[in-house]
């Protein structure tokens, strides 16, 4: 804290202005973040989305049958939370990709969010019959998000199927350890915290940039206890 004191007092000496000092050290921490960590959101980000959302939509009006296109809108709109309106895209396509596990996920995910979670399971289920490791594991972890306050044993096995696959994962540590806490699993509880935090350690540099936030997370609920 005395560093960060002593940083606010030598930018407000600098620009003549305690107000404009704060914002100059937020930035700074925010390009730190982004560039080390990842924890807070891209202000950029949103602007592309949207900027792509409007052009994919001017085509599809063009080229109705453009498939492709469809998807790509289906999963922006995925990323925006709109899931309503992806699914509403993405169900006339099951004849077409019907062998695509990335779609099976994607429409499994649309099904879960708007109240539909099984037919949302039966859908990733089929993803991952398709292909187990289609999106790296990820509806397992869905799966195991979804489950974890309303049946924590199947939770479980969603996370135990994901880290067969993809056992470098801190997030299906993570989970797990939130998981083993709803079973009031102490024991169990720490040791996942601490195998996440041992895996973060042995993974090399380019892979930490990914698992970062979900390793500060594990410390975060380390300290705490």
């Amino acid at each position: 804290m005395g560093k960060l004191f002593l940083l606010f007092v030598f930018f407000t000496w600098i620009f003549g202005n305690p107000f404009i000092a704060i914002l100059v050290m937020l930035f700074i921490v925010y390009v730190l973040d982004r560039k080390f960590i990842g924890l807070t959101p891209s202000l950029l980000k949103p602007i592309r989305r949207s900027s792509r959302l409007r052009k994919l939509k001017r085509h599809i009006v063009q080229s109705p049958n453009d498939t492709s296109s469809k998807v790509e809108i289906a999963r922006i709109l995925i990323e925006k939370k709109k899931y309503k309106e992806a699914l509403n895209l993405l169900e006339p396509l099951e004849r077409m990709l019907d062998e695509s596990a990335e779609y099976w996920d994607d429409l499994g995910l649309c099904l879960m969010q708007t109240g539909q979670p099984e037919a949302g399971e039966a859908a990733m289920s089929k993803a991952l019959l398709l292909n187990p490791r289609v999106k790296y594991g990820a509806p397992y972890l869905r799966l195991a998000a979804h489950y974890s306050k309303l049946d924590a044993e199947r939770a479980l096995s969603y996370i135990e199927a994901f880290q067969e696959i993809h056992s470098s994962s801190c997030e299906a540590y993570y989970r797990l350890a939130a998981i083993y806490e709803q079973m009031n699993r102490k024991e169990d509880t720490v040791e996942a915290i601490r195998e996440g935090l041992r895996i973060y350690r042995s993974l090399p540099r380019y892979k930490k940039r990914a698992e970062r936030r979900w390793a500060l997370r594990l410390f975060i609920r380390k300290t705490r206890g």
